[in-house]
């Protein structure tokens, strides 16, 4: 899950030499740890199994959280083309307890130098857990609106499809204005999102008025606002 301004960073976040062990974690992951052992041949397979076992973790002991990130896209009906880590969003106020929860479970937690998310390990694959979303505080009415769905047979709430395409919009900028990664999560998930909704919380910003227009172009979208056109005839036909 990318923020503005910050790709190059998630570039070098394999070098955890970077980042800070939160209180009371023994540090990074040795480069041969045992949990790095029996990982999935298939790269996708591998991050759908660490997003299960994080899922399955905040589950067992009640931490409001949802999926986010390419496998949320996955959850939804999305093709199997996982990213390069697992999206989860918390509530800023549980990311103390949730780092506890992770590093009880024999996760390595992280604090990266950006404030709105830490980071764990999960079977050799990078976690990132979220607590702002859009350039806002990840809140108890946005988890509320995830969807209980099967992620490779664990049930786990998943960030609804107009909350994740919104977090995408808003993350566009000068910067960082990747339309070709966007556009199939668009398509796939076009019948389940809120376009008129998110035209009216983004559309004012060049970016994602710019990939509005070319969702509308590819006949992904219709137009915003009702058609014109039967409404100039008819006053001429009116007049013959």
């Amino acid at each position: 899950m990318t923020q503005p301004a910050d790709d190059h960073a998630l570039d070098r976040r394999a070098g955890v030499s970077e980042l800070r062990p939160t209180a009371g974690d023994p540090g990074p992951v040795p480069p041969h740890d045992a949990r790095h052992e029996d990982l999935p041949l298939d790269r996708n397979q591998a991050i759908l199994q660490a997003a299960k076992q994080v899922g399955a973790i905040l589950k067992r002991n009640e931490h409001p959280f949802a999926l986010a990130g390419s496998v949320a896209v996955y959850a939804h009906g999305g093709t199997q083309n996982l990213q390069h880590d697992v999206d989860f969003c918390i509530r800023p106020d549980d990311a103390t307890a949730v780092a506890e929860t992770l590093r009880e479970a024999g996760l390595t937690v992280y604090t990266p130098p950006e404030d709105w998310l830490m980071k764990a390990k999960c079977l050799g694959q990078q976690v990132d857990l979220i607590f702002e979303l859009a350039h806002e505080p990840v809140t108890t009415k946005l988890l509320s609106r995830a969807q209980d769905l099967s992620v490779d047979s664990v049930l786990m709430p998943v960030l609804a499809p107009t909350d994740l395409l919104r977090g995408l919009l808003a993350a566009f900028s000068e910067h960082h204005c990747d339309f070709g990664a966007v556009l199939p999560i668009a398509r796939t998930l076009r019948e389940k999102i809120d376009w008129d909704g998110l035209r009216r919380d983004c559309g004012d910003a060049p970016m994602p008025a710019a990939f509005f227009f070319v969702l509308e172009r590819l006949e992904i979208i219709s137009p915003a606002g009702p058609s014109a056109a039967p409404a100039a005839t008819a006053p001429k036909e009116e007049q013959r």
